[in-house]
């Protein structure tokens, strides 16, 4: 296999948590675990193949937990693994910052609503 090379960290950053939608799904398993359809109703706009996507590239690059419970029906838990606890901090400051820019946005005219605030 032919060596990656990057320019700069955040590239590998990017590559890995970046996108539309894994920084979200990143950002709702902060706090608590979530099955796929609690994470399917934070995030609306996902769809349904997006987020299922997501997820499993996420639990194979380590990040998310994936727990399977033994019962009928089969229940599916994600959760950040202690290697993705260590982004807890980045994934604070980006959801603070975004709040913050919504603010800003909303001072100059935009009409804007953030649900859930950092």
């Amino acid at each position: 296999m032919a060596r990656k090379v990057y320019n700069i960290g955040v590239e590998v950053t990017m590559e890995t948590i970046g996108g539309k939608w894994k920084p979200i799904i990143l950002c709702n398993l902060r706090h608590e675990n979530q099955r796929p359809s609690e994470l399917k109703t934070l995030i609306p706009s996902i769809s349904q193949k997006m987020l299922n996507q997501a997820l499993k590239e996420l639990v194979h690059d380590n990040i998310v937990n994936r727990q399977v419970y033994n019962q009928v029906p089969p229940k599916v838990v994600y959760s950040l693994s202690d290697y993705g606890q260590t982004l807890e901090a980045l994934l604070h400051e980006l959801c603070a910052w975004g709040t913050m820019h919504a603010h800003t946005l909303e001072s100059q005219g935009e009409e804007i609503t953030v649900l859930h605030e950092e």
